[in-house]
């Protein structure tokens, strides 16, 4: 009898980064994504410099956005993502404030077409619509996005249009 595949979910992460070489974080985090268990980046957008919200004293940040096709229900794709933050050296002890410095950053901004509200996991992404170094990645790899629940994607990047934000060139 031939074995079944496992469904593939296709979601979207938002990877930020302002510590200790941000732009190699990144780039690790995506081999580290690749990594996982049953899933692969489908696309990657460019790197994006962004400057910091709400704590302004601190670095910019890069940020980026990647598709992935995973088998990972989605609080099982958060414990992933989360324990390759603390591969990272990501600290949690500005964990009162949302905006901290970080090594590394990893987000589920969307999971197929999927509306969840629990303890420890929003989706959509409850902020994505609000920042501009989501937004502006997002848009470069899936430009016809459709945020469940609030519309496409380039009705929120209009509010954004005042937040900085730099497409880097960047060879891989």
């Amino acid at each position: 009898m031939p074995q079944l595949k496992k469904p593939f979910s296709r979601a979207y992460i938002a990877l930020g980064s302002n510590l200790d070489n941000p732009v190699a974080h990144i780039r690790q985090a995506y081999l580290d994504l690749n990594a996982l268990a049953d899933t692969s980046i489908l696309r990657h957008s460019s790197l994006y410099k962004s400057a910091p919200v709400g704590r302004l004293d601190q670095p910019d940040f890069i940020n980026a956005v990647a598709e992935i096709a995973t088998t990972f229900q989605p609080v099982q794709l958060l414990h992933a993502l989360l324990k390759i933050e603390q591969n990272h050296g990501r600290s949690r002890e500005h964990s009162n404030s949302l905006n901290a410095p970080r090594t590394l950053d990893l987000d589920i901004l969307l999971y197929d077409n999927l509306r969840l509200e629990t303890e420890i996991l929003t989706l959509p992404h409850p902020r994505m619509m609000q920042r501009a170094f989501v937004l502006f990645p997002l848009m470069e790899i899936a430009p016809d996005c459709e945020i469940p629940g609030h519309g496409k994607i380039d009705q929120f990047i209009v509010l954004c249009r005042d937040q900085t934000i730099e497409r880097l060139d960047i060879p891989e």
